[in-house]
């Protein structure tokens, strides 16, 4: 695929091809050895319009100069982007090259930053070529041929063309797109004008084959619609066959999924799971998620704090949880055993619970700071409590805890976890008893820590305030109970 050089009439370059990057650079390397500034360069191709204006007069030749290899690169992509300015931009780096080698390793430089952007741009482009294109077999008069149709967003066609060359080297094929289009004979590459859609081949037998293997493969426990419209955007899908079961297969992906489960369910007898699995939200994936944040949430290193615990002590409970309790921290026990409230202040909690009428497996506890934060007294570990920078930098896990599960109703077990929760100090005993509107919309109430109990010494005093916290906990239900109805 031959194409001839570029043309240059003073500083005015007009290149054959939108993606002619050896015109370029001859053009470019000639102008930078003369001196020739950017602001004085017209760069078009030919047929286009030019995207920068200039008036200097070509200086005289200077010694050629070396760029670095990811330079070239880098300009091997840009150029196959669709942006006007992309030759120019390309020209300015080249110059600024010529006096600092190391300009391009200025990440933050913005033409730098610039250019790194339309090179990926192009990368994905041609990623999606190469996953995107869907040949169809005709009839031809010298023998079967594959057609594809396929619209890229840059100058890619030419630079992707080896990628089909080599894997489908015996096929004779032909790849149509609007600007060009591209013909493999087995044995050589050759160019032809641009296509159009209807220029192209509408299905062959194959492609019913196709489909049934794709609906065989699809998995609905794994469908993350965002995720896959993200990789595979609608604009493709006029051009694959597949496509045309998608809305369906989405549209019955739920009652797979619950089928999946029911399934595994009836072998292992886990009917509470299977309960729980069917009220999570359609196609949210939710314990996939939860898991995987579970597994970030263990090499958390946002604080100091992990330095000194044993291990990160996460949230745990039903995922559709009604009610989430948020602590203060995990103390000496939860931090060995990598559980939230199983020390004395869970013990206590937990009876407070039973009161209430609340069975803890029906609710997600967990804390505003992940690790423990402890002095060391001779052999024992005594809880000291988080400052603003620990509980600061464990709030992200908080909201993310709570994005997943969304929860009617939010306990605050502590000043700790108010101030987690609502990104301020709070003081409990203006709130207590009363719902509070937190800052994403959703319903908080505030009530001591089961730890604050343990503490009062007076055993009158220590009754009061547990028969309080026990009708904290009633109110609590009873709300919870009205949100989820």
């Amino acid at each position: 695929m031959l194409r001839d050089g570029p043309m240059i009439d003073a500083h005015r370059v007009t290149l054959p091809a939108p993606d002619d990057f050896d015109g370029w650079r001859d053009a470019a390397r000639d102008l930078a050895e003369a001196g020739v500034p950017a602001s004085a360069v017209v760069w078009q191709v030919e047929g286009g319009e030019a995207d920068l204006f200039g008036t200097a007069t070509m200086q005289p030749a200077a010694p050629s100069f070396p760029v670095p290899r990811a330079f070239v690169e880098l300009a091997q992509a840009v150029v196959c982007h669709s942006d006007p300015e992309r030759f120019a931009l390309l020209y300015a780096m080249l110059l600024r090259l010529k006096s600092n080698r190391q300009a391009l390793d200025d990440a933050a430089d913005p033409l730098v930053r610039r250019l790194q952007d339309l090179a990926k741009a192009v990368r994905r482009d041609i990623h999606k070529m190469h996953a995107f294109v869907r040949f169809r077999e005709i009839e031809a008069p010298d023998g079967a041929r594959f057609v594809a149709f396929f619209e890229p967003e840059h100058h890619i066609v030419r630079r992707a063309a080896n990628f089909f060359v080599n894997r489908f080297t015996a096929m004779r094929w032909s790849i149509l797109t609007p600007e060009l289009s591209i013909h493999w004979d087995g044995a050589t590459l050759s160019e032809g004008p641009g296509a159009a859609r209807a220029d192209a081949p509408a299905g062959d037998p194959l492609e019913e084959t196709w489909r049934t293997y794709y609906a065989s493969i699809f998995n609905p426990a794994r469908l993350k619609v965002g995720a896959m419209l993200k990789e595979m955007p609608k604009k493709y899908w006029r051009n694959m066959p597949e496509t045309s079961l998608v809305q369906p297969l989405i549209a019955g992906a739920r009652q797979r999924e619950i089928d999946m489960i029911d399934a595994s369910a009836v072998k292992d007898g886990l009917k509470h799971a299977l309960e729980a699995e069917r009220r999570v939200e359609p196609g949210g994936n939710l314990r996939a998620s939860w898991e995987a944040l579970l597994k970030d949430a263990r090499k958390c290193t946002r604080c100091d704090l992990y330095r000194h615990a044993t291990q990160t002590v996460f949230g745990e409970g039903p995922l559709d949880a009604s009610i989430m309790f948020v602590g203060e921290q995990p103390g000496d026990q939860e931090d060995i055993a990598g559980r939230p409230f199983v020390g004395p202040a869970g013990q206590l909690f937990d009876a407070a619970l039973e009161k209430a009428g609340i069975d803890r497996s029906t609710v997600y506890v967990t804390n505003a700071v992940k690790h423990f934060k402890f002095e060391q007294r001779g052999k024992k570990r005594i809880h000291s409590k988080p400052g603003a920078g620990e509980i600061e930098a464990c709030r992200w896990w908080i909201g993310q805890e709570r994005d997943l599960i969304r929860p009617p109703v939010t306990v605050a077990l502590g000043a700790t976890a108010a101030r987690s929760l609502f990104d301020k100090v709070v003081t409990i005993s203006k709130v207590r008893g009363e719902p509070q509107t937190l800052p994403d919309g959703g319903e908080c109430w505030i009530t001591v820590h089961p730890s604050f109990l343990l503490r009062i010494p007076e055993e009158d005093r220590r009754h009061e305030e547990r028969a309080l916290f026990v009708r904290d906990l009633k109110r609590i239900k009873e709300r919870a109970a009205e949100l989820a109805a």
